[in-house]
C-alpha cells in the first residue's frame, strides 16, 4: 500500500508532546513519521528581530503511514488525542494528494515554511522571494508591524487560515 499523510486533532499546546508519544508508542512499520509543519517568523525581542519557528496548524499532528487500519488501532494508545480526522467513526482518511503536494512544496522537505520577502506596489503585494512567491492570491491580510501574512489555504477539505512570515522590504505608492 502507498504511503499516505493523516492528521489527528489534539489539544492546542500539546502538539509536540503528542508527536513524541506517537514516535515512541507506535510501531515503526505502522508509522513512518510524525511531524508538525512549522512557519518561520520574526519576533522582536528586546529591540532585536529574532527568527523563531511557530506551529503552522495549532491543534494538529501529521502522521505518515501505509497501514491506516493498524495506525487507527495504535493511535488509541495515545493520551491527549482529541480525535482522528476522517469521515466515519471507525476509519481515518488520508489527506487529499493535492493538499499533500501543496504542503510538501510550501514547507519543503523539513516542513518548515520559510520567511518570504516582498514589496507593496500600490494596493498589490508582490512577493520577490520565499514560499509565497507566485502565491500572492493566498494572502488575506498583512501585519507589517509583526511581519506576518495571514493566508487562506485548502486544508482538510476546508478553507483555513494560517500565519506565515512575510517581510515587506519596501512600499511604492
Amino acid at each position: 500500500m502507498e504511503e499516505q499523510w493523516y492528521v489527528i486533532q489534539v489539544r492546542s499546546g500539546k502538539e509536540e508532546w503528542v508527536m513524541r508519544c506517537c514516535a515512541l508508542m507506535i510501531d515503526d512499520p505502522c508509522l513512518r513519521k510524525s511531524f508538525l509543519p512549522f512557519s518561520k517568523r520574526l519576533r522582536k525581542v528586546r529591540g532585536e528581530w529574532i527568527e523563531r519557528e511557530e506551529i503552522l496548524f495549532p491543534g494538529y499532528v501529521f502522521l505518515i503511514s501505509d497501514d491506516p487500519t493498524r495506525l487507527y488501532q495504535e493511535l488509541k494508545k495515545i493520551p491527549d488525542l482529541t480525535k482522528m480526522l476522517g469521515r466515519e467513526k471507525e476509519e481515518i482518511y488520508p489527506l487529499p494528494q493535492d493538499e499533500v503536494a501543496f504542503l510538501k512544496a510550501f514547507g519543503e522537505e523539513d516542513q518548515v515554511v520559510d520567511i518570504s520577502r516582498g514589496c507593496i506596489e500600490g494596493d498589490a503585494v508582490i512577493v520577490e522571494q520565499g514560499p509565497l512567491k507566485g502565491k500572492e492570491g493566498l494572502i488575506r491580510r498583512i501585519d507589517r508591524h509583526k511581519r506576518i501574512a495571514e493566508i487562506e489555504i485548502e486544508f482538510l477539505g476546508e478553507r483555513r487560515k494560517a500565519k506565515v512570515g512575510l517581510e515587506i522590504v519596501r512600499k511604492n505608492i
